[in-house]
């Protein structure tokens, strides 16, 4: 495997885990790079650096961003982009991963990109209806900015430092499974 097809794998494990913070946000960022010849795309992938796909993804960012800051309507976006995570965490990793058989590079975006995205955006959504039931959805705004800065860092972080990219994913995922065993019912010894 070659440096560049492992810095591929790093953007887009790193876009992935963007993904599950905000859908679109890691796509317009990807776009923007693609447009800017930051980043070459697999050529199935091209259309994504058209300026079309910029400014679509660009207009879907901004709609995205402003909804996950009225409570209620987080909420029911969070179902709905649960499964869009999971597709766009996969888009993401397919269209970024350089030089490996077809076969590896499906069952590499499917776990590492899919999966990745997923599970973070479940962690997300859990947050979100702790708060909205601890605070009414007052809080809600707060954790819509965390998301959002987040996704913002690490997609960034990702096109233009994949390696530090893969070490915060590597942070976030280590947080939320660290809450996650905090938070789960002990079972009874018997």
């Amino acid at each position: 495997m070659t440096a560049e097809t492992i810095i591929s794998i790093f953007l887009g494990i790193g876009l992935a885990a963007s993904v599950g913070f905000r859908v679109f946000l890691p796509l317009f960022a990807l776009s923007l790079a693609s447009y800017f010849n930051v980043w070459d795309l697999n050529e199935s992938w091209q259309w994504i650096g058209s300026l079309a796909a910029v400014v679509a993804l660009g207009v879907a960012t901004v709609i995205e961003i402003f909804a996950y800051f009225i409570p209620w309507v987080d909420n029911l976006l969070d179902t709905i982009a649960i499964p869009l995570a999971a597709i766009a965490g996969t888009a993401v990793m397919v269209s970024t991963v350089a030089n490996l058989d077809p076969v590896v590079t499906w069952s590499l975006a499917i776990i590492a990109g899919g999966g990745t995205a997923t599970a973070i955006k479940g962690a997300g959504a859990s947050s979100r209806v702790v708060s909205t039931a601890t605070t009414g959805g007052l809080a809600n705004p707060v954790v819509s900015t965390v998301e959002t800065g987040t996704a913002v860092v690490v997609s960034t972080a990702s096109i233009f430092a994949p390696v530090l990219a893969i070490i915060m994913v590597i942070i976030i995922l280590i947080f939320i499974f660290a809450v996650y065993r905090k938070l789960r019912p002990k079972r009874k010894k018997s």
